[in-house]
């Protein structure tokens, strides 16, 4: 089911593995290596689970791709969903954050709120509530701004640096990792989506 509909939203050349991991004799992810041609005619890798618990791993070549990625997620989104992210300074977790306000339907220009915390954008089907919490020493600070008001309403909540209060977030979210990878490129990410919930495909 879900190659199928991969294979809806891309030009499949090639499925370079598939990987299954038991635990307890449950099948708990089914990890599916597709490669494909991007409009820059590059490669690219995405790992695709059917259960929440299944971890993707996904390769993009540039700015654009991962502007992409985010697009994709925030078109699916749904209401109540807590995403942290993680990843070093320039990795482009703004530019993903980016792509999903667009995919949300917001047209405002959106910016990473490293000195305000938090930024709310309520121009798109859901409101995204972005918070950035670089600057945040202890978790304990995320009650003065009334974080959990944001976490657990109506609209969808994207974090940056959520490495810094991994303990606010609850078993449901969805984590995104993205790391550099110099040696391949300059603009190639390395991108983890783990916890996303059956149905929602990138």
């Amino acid at each position: 089911m879900c190659l199928l509909l991969l294979y809806n939203m891309i030009t499949v050349s090639k499925v370079t593995s598939v990987l299954c991991l038991h635990k307890s004799g449950r099948v708990i992810d089914v990890l599916i290596m597709i490669q494909y041609c991007g409009q820059d005619d590059r490669s690219l890798e995405i790992g695709c689970g059917k259960w929440r618990d299944a971890q993707m791993n996904i390769r993009t070549n540039s700015e654009e791709e991962t502007f992409e990625l985010g697009r994709k997620m925030g078109m699916q989104a749904r209401p109540g969903e807590i995403i942290a992210m993680t990843g070093d300074l320039g990795c482009g977790k703004t530019v993903f954050t980016k792509g999903f306000a667009k995919g949300l339907g917001i047209e405002e220009p959106v910016t990473s709120p490293t000195f305000t915390i938090m930024q709310v954008y309520e121009g798109g089907r859901l409101p995204l509530y972005h918070f950035d919490v670089y600057r945040i020493e202890e978790p304990e600070e995320m009650e003065e701004i009334g974080y959990s008001e944001y976490f657990f309403g109506e609209g969808v909540t994207l974090v940056e640096w959520a490495g810094l209060i991994g303990e606010l977030f609850p078993g449901d979210t969805i984590r995104i990792d993205i790391r550099k990878n110099c040696k391949a490129g300059d603009d190639v990410r390395e991108i983890t989506v783990e916890g996303l919930p059956e149905g929602e495909n990138i």
